[in-house]
């Protein structure tokens, strides 16, 4: 992700969410899945998954297109730059890393999706409503559509805000948790399902 990047990425805190609000279909995973998979599964679920929020059946998951996981992570730090280029306030971005899951409901060896959890600090606390409020206005102006907004059923009724892209197959649930120290907004962006080119092999990170 190119964006500044001097905030530890390892904070448990950073890839935490609160209670679900709606039901991510793209990451239904199973108890089988790996350790990284399983907390996918316990962060994401309240994202849509790429408009398919209201589908039952795993297939409906949206295909990302042919690519490597490694190219498909490349382009997924392109959407989180681009995210943290909208949110136009002075701050800093953790400097975590794409991940890969098994796509739900499709052949493990063929089928992936990437996701990436990462956070945003502002230098400032008091602009943590600002920035929540600018990726509310200018995500759509991006090809995204706000699915979801509003505060949780936390404790602290952190806003949430979920937004898909159907053109680019990516999915993004913001948090913002202005009690958390330091404050902060938790991004977790998901993809479509890619399929792995013929002949390669799906590498996991």
């Amino acid at each position: 992700m190119s964006v500044p990047a001097d905030v530890s990425s390892r904070n448990p805190d950073d890839i935490t969410g609160p209670t679900p609000v709606r039901r991510i279909k793209a990451l239904n995973l199973n108890s089988k899945l790996s350790a990284p998979a399983l907390l996918l599964s316990l962060t994401l679920a309240t994202l849509t998954g790429c408009s398919m929020a209201d589908s039952s059946n795993s297939d409906d998951i949206p295909l990302a297109g042919t690519s490597t996981s490694l190219a498909a992570a490349d382009k997924m730090e392109q959407v989180s730059s681009g995210l943290y280029d909208l949110i136009g306030i002075k701050g800093k971005a953790s400097d975590s890393r794409p991940g890969v899951t098994e796509c739900s409901g499709r052949d493990q060896e063929k089928y992936f999706q990437i996701f990436h959890p990462w956070s945003f600090y502002p230098a400032s606390a008091n602009d943590l409503d600002e920035a929540m409020k600018r990726l509310k206005a200018e995500l759509p102006k991006q090809g995204w559509k706000v699915v979801d907004y509003g505060p949780d059923t936390s404790k602290n009724k952190n806003i949430n805000l979920t937004a898909d892209n159907d053109k680019k197959k990516y999915s993004v649930k913001v948090v913002q948790m202005a009690k958390n120290d330091p404050p902060k907004l938790s991004l977790m962006v998901v993809s479509g399902c890619y399929q792995v080119p013929d002949g390669e092999k799906i590498q996991r990170f």
